[in-house]
């Protein structure tokens, strides 16, 4: 569903040599999977006999068993729909093979023999195996294993397995993945979303590091998902110990991994989500560049599996509510600050090329100040004063005490030019003039106001030969939460690249950073004030009456459509089913779904701003620039959208 898919890894309590054993822990640990749901199983290189055989290898009583044992297991499967991948020496034409045999339902679908079979240090394979580079046929009758039904597998390194045409996926053994061009590499050029390593790694000092560095970027080289499993501590320690690493990494990422240092005899379960996989193959086109120009030296052979259920709804996935922020303190803490440093530099290089002063209104509220913080260290590390900057503070109908205040010891603890400009009068002449009630609080009454404001800073930025450092946020610019050829304009939006989520978490670590020491604290309780544009009157008591999240819905949700849409362009009902998990004790599903619609809707109806945006930098991994991330008519429809959710 959704195109998730359950990966179960297998390290079993293996006994060197011990095929009967072997055999029964594998079946035991299989049967512990049924009630998982486990779509594809991965077990570890030679599990049926232990990778520690040595020239135990060359006995025919072991790779007689080790075949029986096989038998055994397609026996015991053959109610299973999920596709197993195991392990074992398998004799073909005479020639001895370290293989990996795919099956499911009982019935072997391919087998895949290792390719690269290492001889330095304390490996010596070649001593027993041969390559899959050796092999003088590319498939095999079944009656050779002694199956009863007739009929011919696929023997080679370039199969790829496709479940229902709902997931494919390669194989690949152990050294395999360390070579600089692997079987697996060609696997997801020729279109295999995930690739799957049978391994025997042992452990040595920093190598588990290096392992997992490895395989994370061997998942984002071939964008798939990448599940790595290894032998356990059951193997001989005669000269090595062997880690029993489990590690599923997705497009770069660790999604799962076991967490003991040496370990053995367990089932690892996780989720994948192969919608991602997709998602980013299609866009990427240098990554079909690549398939187009290596795919073709290494082709590969489709072999289409007819059972399997796929029933996993992503529950071993952890959907986090705010994608954009970091959930672990030091991360977070890094991230924003690297982030602040982008938007630094990219206001850097304009106040050098145009050589003009910023200018910029300040409100007391998040955006503003952030974009005010970007403009005083842009300055500091130019080398000048902080007085080049002009910063406004343009009060109005809905200012309120504490953002006044606010805003005015904000500019005064960073020693900026600070200028107070009262929109009333201007806009008040203004309705006189186009014939306008006061008391009527509608569009016009609140874009006027903008639009004042947005003239004020266009003409002073004239005047001291500046330029206007607009405020957005990516959030705002998703939603059109903006007033055109307003608070839309500028010369230079710092804050076009920053979801709203994000920026209270770069405020706060400036914060923790010391950064702007004698501005902490007034940073601290602009964090702690309510998002609002401040265009209608306070209430009674003199407070914000006109909250943003009241009137266009709360940002962490749309923060979260934002993303799934942009970055991988999910379906409707899928980030909904998404956002019920994620926000589950935050909102019920009503609410959810009555603010995925605002979001399609102004999302698609607000294009034609997002269209005539100013210059902002990029800071994450999805953006908005017309010139850039997303080009998108300004008339399109957002109907099957919409349609889709009307129908869930």
């Amino acid at each position: 569903m959704f195109d998730y898919v359950r990966i179960a890894t297998i390290v079993g309590n293996v006994k060197v040599g011990d095929t009967v054993h072997n055999t029964k822990d594998v079946i035991n640990k299989i049967k512990t999977t049924v009630s998982e749901k486990a779509d594809i199983i991965v077990m570890p290189e030679l599990a049926l006999t232990g990778y520690t055989c040595g020239d135990l290898f060359f006995q025919k009583e072991l790779i007689a068993n080790a075949k029986k044992g096989l038998l055994e297991i397609l026996k015991e499967t053959k109610e299973y729909c999920g596709t197993i991948v195991i392990g074992t020496p398998l004799l073909i034409n005479g020639q001895l093979f370290n293989c990996a045999v795919v099956s499911a339902a009982g019935k072997i679908y391919g087998i895949v023999p290792k390719t690269f079979l290492p001889v330095y240090n304390e490996f010596d394979e070649k001593r027993w195996f041969d390559s899959s580079e050796d092999l003088k046929t590319d498939v095999i009758n079944s009656k050779s294993f002694g199956i009863s039904e007739e009929y011919n597998i696929p023997v080679g390194r370039d199969l790829i397995f496709d479940i229902m045409g709902n997931a494919s996926f390669g194989v690949e053994i152990c050294e395999d993945l360390w070579t600089p061009l692997s079987p697996g590499t060609f696997l997801a050029l020729n279109g295999a979303e995930i690739i799957v390593n049978l391994s025997a790694s042992n452990e040595t000092i920093t190598k588990g590091d290096y392992r997992r560095e490895l395989i994370k970027q061997q998942s984002a080289r071939g964008i798939c998902t990448y599940a790595f499993v290894s032998s356990g501590a059951g193997e001989s320690t005669s000269d090595l110990v062997f880690s029993g690493k489990s590690i599923v990494c997705e497009n770069g990422s660790v999604i799962k991994e076991n967490a003991n240092l040496i370990d053995s005899d367990y089932v690892m379960i996780c989720d994948t989500d192969l919608g991602k996989i997709k998602a980013d193959r299609m866009k990427v086109k240098t990554f079909k560049d690549s398939a187009r120009l290596y795919g073709n030296s290494q082709k590969s052979r489709i072999i289409y599996i007819e059972e399997g259920k796929f029933e996993s709804e992503g529950e071993h996935i952890e959907i986090i509510k705010l994608p954009f922020i970091p959930s672990a303190k030091d991360t977070r803490l890094k991230r924003c600050m690297e982030i602040f440093q982008i938007q630094v530099a990219g206001l850097k290089k304009r106040i050098e090329v145009t050589g003009g002063r910023p200018v910029l209104g300040i409100s007391g509220g998040l955006d503003s100040t952030l974009a005010l913080l970007v403009c005083v260290q842009a300055i500091r590390q130019l080398g000048k004063s902080e007085s080049e900057i002009v910063a406004i503070t343009m009060p109005g109908f809905g200012t309120t005490g504490r953002t006044y205040n606010n805003s005015l010891e904000l500019m005064k603890s960073l020693g900026v030019t600070m200028r107070e400009i009262s929109i009333k009068e201007a806009c008040l002449q203004h309705f006189e003039n186009i014939g306008h009630d006061a008391d009527n609080h509608d569009v016009t009454y609140e874009n006027s106001q903008a639009r004042e404001r947005t003239q004020i800073l266009m003409d002073i930025a004239n005047q001291v030969n500046g330029f206007v450092v607009g405020t957005g946020d990516l959030s705002e610019v998703a939603l059109g939460w903006c007033t055109y050829n307003g608070d839309h304009m500028s010369m230079y939006g710092v804050n076009a690249g920053v979801p709203k989520t994000l920026i209270r978490w770069l405020i706060d670590s400036v914060i923790v950073n010391n950064v702007f020491e004698k501005s902490s604290a007034v940073l601290s309780d602009i964090l702690d004030t309510p998002i609002s544009p401040e265009l209608l009157p306070p209430d009674a008591e003199g407070k914000i009456a006109q909250k943003t999240e009241d009137l266009v819905g709360p940002y962490a949700l749309h923060d979260f459509f934002l993303y799934y849409v942009l970055r991988f362009g999910f379906s409707p009902e899928k980030i909904y089913f998404m956002a019920k998990k994620a926000f589950k004790d935050d909102f019920d599903d009503e609410t959810i779904l009555k603010w995925e619609k605002v979001f399609y809707k102004r999302f698609f109806n607000q294009q034609f701003k997002r269209n005539s945006l100013p210059d902002g930098v990029k800071v994450g991994s999805v953006g908005l620039s017309a010139r850039g991330d997303w080009k998108m008519p300004s008339d399109a429809s957002s109907k099957i959208w919409l349609d889709s959710l009307d129908n869930l």
